[in-house]
């Protein structure tokens, strides 16, 4: 295995596979950076575009494009409160505030030395742990995956936002939104009412965009802003100066690795659920707590170092034994059967110069992060707070229609992004935690499928869910995260009665 991981390295260093790479990790930073696009579009896109390439070059466009649009994300998370990617929903929470106070550009950095380092620590799992690694999936049947959502639902309701009943109905909401369409096992219309273009779900990119883009841009609009000062206030330096004040994240870094690398491999999780609980986790380890939320580097730092460790692992599973962990991972699978590569544990043994080759492809396209998306984020999309508000305004909603627009081509989804833009807007004004919605969305249907299959494979028992040491361990886990909040917060009000 490691011979054949050796031999494969000078065919990745070909003037034309290293180009694939800077050229895929180029173009995913724009992808990421813009609102609306993510690098599950950008990739699916380039599929058809690819038939004629010789393989290595074709995954080398698209480990680019994946690790840049992950880091892309954060762009106009930090510089604007819109995430560009679901995963950088949590590297707003922290980078926002950030760019607000002035430190935007340290900001940035921070994000894309953790995204840089995160897509390397993927890699290297997904390089040297894919054989044994993935027999560890095999040990998570469908009871086990419900408590992991389950988990993470709860861990965003209590952990995050003032008010843990605000987060629960943010989180209902969220809920909600995933059970519209087709039922996933009869096929049954939800909550469609009439309208075919419901019978699919309602796409994530959708909710995201409207939840998260418009509430911003209608402040951007109201609150006129001096462009001189919004362009001191960004401040900017050389990476090789701001890189030792990160040095002291380097606890955040590995947790926040370890935690990115596992959701990665457990199927259907991805790099929002990595964010999130990477983002809880470090938080709970911080010294200081409360100040997150409101301008704290590390935040950022354990978002994106997740969500970018979440790439080469997701693939573990994909690539080994055929079940994509993430729907970009699907795109991937369909573009190796494009090129006649079938993915499972003969691609390992037919095809080795070309799995192996497409492991260092991501391993570069996380490294280049550094040199191509530092110097573009600085230097480039940092600069979009020196425009005037208005004009600010005026792009992102173009970009908004034009991004939801193009997910289907229909002017339908553009009317449902303005709904989720206004419910939005409301929610925010009535300071209701956006966040859970998102993570409602994403592991809604995913709980409900699982809860489901167990039962079915249970036969209605409910004890199905509690039948193994694993999902008792996790149940253990949800318990600690909903009562742990509740007794801090007695135990800080009876001290400041007793103060």
């Amino acid at each position: 295995m490691y011979m054949d991981l050796i031999s494969a390295l000078p065919s990745v260093l070909s003037f034309d596979n290293f180009f694939a790479i800077v050229i895929g990790v180029l173009s995913g930073i724009a992808v990421g950076a813009m609102p609306g696009l993510s690098a599950t579009m950008a990739i699916s896109v380039l599929v058809p575009f690819t038939f004629g390439l010789d393989p290595l070059v074709a995954l080398g466009l698209m480990a680019g494009i994946y690790n840049g649009a992950m880091y892309g994300g954060a762009i106009p998370a930090v510089l604007l409160r819109i995430p560009g990617t679901p995963a950088a929903v949590a590297t707003s929470f922290d980078g926002y505030p950030m760019a607000q106070s002035g430190r935007g550009g340290f900001a940035l950095q921070v994000a894309v030395v953790s995204s840089a380092i995160g897509g390397i620590a993927s890699a290297l799992a997904l390089m040297l742990l894919a054989p044994p690694l993935a027999k560890v999936t095999l040990l998570f049947g469908p009871a086990e995956v419900f408590w992991i959502a389950v988990f993470g639902l709860c861990s965003i309701i209590f952990l995050l936002g003032e008010s843990p009943i605000k987060g629960l109905i943010s989180a209902c909401f969220g809920i909600f939104v995933s059970m519209v369409g087709a039922d996933p096992i009869t096929s049954e219309d939800r909550f469609t009412f009439g309208q075919l273009e419901l019978l699919d779900g309602i796409n994530m990119v959708i909710l995201l965009v409207g939840l998260y883009a418009m509430p911003p841009v209608i402040d951007l609009l109201e609150q006129p802003l001096d462009t001189k000062e919004a362009g001191k206030a960004l401040k900017t330096e050389s990476l090789l100066r701001s890189f030792p004040r990160m040095f002291h994240f380097w606890k955040t870094w590995l947790r926040s690795s370890l935690i990115g690398i596992w959701i990665g491999i457990l199927p259907g999780a991805g790099g929002s659920m990595a964010a999130f609980m990477s983002y809880n986790e470090a938080r709970r380890a911080s010294s200081n707590p409360d100040e997150w939320g409101k301008g704290e580097p590390e935040g950022v730092a354990a978002s994106e170092t997740a969500n970018n460790a979440d790439t080469a692992s997701a693939l573990i599973p994909a690539l080994t034994l055929g079940i994509p962990g993430t729907a970009v991972a699907a795109v991937m699978l369909g573009g190796l059967l494009v090129h006649g590569l079938q993915p499972g544990p003969m691609l390992f043994r037919d095809n080795p110069d070309i799995v192996f080759g497409f492991m260092w492809q991501f391993l570069f396209g996380a490294i280049l992060l550094i040199f191509l998306g530092g110097s573009l984020a600085t230097n480039s999309f940092a600069h979009l707070l020196k425009l005037p508000r208005p004009v600010l305004g005026a792009i992102i909603i173009v970009l908004m229609f034009i991004g939801v627009y193009s997910i289907n081509g229909r002017m339908f989804d553009v009317y449902l992004m303005l709904g989720f833009g206004l419910i939005g807007y409301v929610m925010d004004k009535f300071k209701f935690p956006l966040p859970p919605v998102v993570l409602g969305l994403i592991l809604g249907g995913f709980a409900e499928e699982n809860l489901r299959l167990t039962l079915l494979i249970g036969q209605g028992q409910w004890s199905s869910l509690f039948a193994n040491t694993t999902s008792l361990v996790l149940v253990a886990m949800t318990i600690a995260v909903v009562v742990g909040p509740m007794i801090k917060r007695r135990v800080v009000k009876a001290r400041k009665s007793e103060s």
